[in-house]
């Protein structure tokens, strides 16, 4: 158990080796963008991580894309864990570049699988002309693991 005069936000941070452990192990996030009223505008989506930024594929006519278009401000999270005492994640608020190209499109899954060997679906091939790679470079990162707090609340 950490010391008890920690604030516990300090407690519960994930370093940057648990956050890269956690990035391996879950592989799926939510992605909250902002629609044209200002409403957030939440999807889940498969990323990977390449030098400190998270990258995403979607086909290019998507709400989503509208929205980064219109305003690159993101958020990301990551989560797991079923009861309180289990939660562990990472929120990430950053800006969202949005790249076009069958190439970058290729690059990038080629990080979000992680450089699997195995071949992608023809029908997942086939959409990346109609796709853009959305590359969220990070502004803030929070972290919480609420296991470190040995069930103490």
């Amino acid at each position: 158990m950490p010391n008890d005069a920690t604030p516990r936000r300090r407690q519960i941070q994930l370093s940057e080796a648990e956050q890269a452990e956690f990035f391996n192990t879950h592989r799926k996030c939510s992605l909250a963008t902002l629609d044209a009223e200002g409403y957030p505008h939440l999807v889940a989506m498969n990323y990977g991580v390449k030098n400190g930024a998270f990258y995403m594929t979607s086909y290019g006519k998507a709400q989503k894309v509208m929205n980064i278009r219109r305003n690159p401000k993101v958020a990301l999270m990551m989560e797991a864990g079923a009861s309180y005492g289990e939660l562990k994640g990472v929120m990430v608020r950053g800006v969202c570049d949005i790249i076009e190209g069958e190439d970058a499109v290729r690059e990038a899954w080629a990080i979000i699988s992680r450089a699997s060997e195995a071949p992608r679906r023809r029908e997942t091939n086939d959409s990346a002309p109609k796709r853009v790679v959305l590359k969220v470079t990070p502004l803030r990162i929070v972290s919480w693991d609420h296991t470190k707090l040995a069930g103490r609340y």
